[in-house]
């Protein structure tokens, strides 16, 4: 198994995702979802840059496309939050 980078940054993040899942249950769409880890992060102090777009590059050329990050915490843990609807 990869050794997790920023250990502990990355628990308390990780956390905060459960914490609203937790709160919130399934069924919503994404932007719920990322308008209330955003005040979760807030409430745990946690660091955060939301809607951040990063640049990119292939084989050392810059590209035009950039990737859109949901949330960067404590300026270096990368997030994409999905939703996912599931049927029975």
């Amino acid at each position: 198994m990869p050794e997790v980078i920023y250990k502990d940054e990355s628990y308390r993040v990780i956390g905060a995702c459960f914490e609203v899942y937790n709160e919130k249950g399934c069924g919503f769409t994404e932007p719920v979802y990322q308008e209330c880890l955003a005040i979760e992060l807030g409430l745990q102090s946690i660091t955060f840059t939301a809607q951040a777009h990063l640049p990119l590059s292939y084989k050392g050329r810059p590209l035009r496309q950039r990737f859109q990050a949901d949330f960067i915490c404590f300026e270096n843990i990368r997030n994409a939050w999905r939703s996912r609807r599931f049927r029975r």
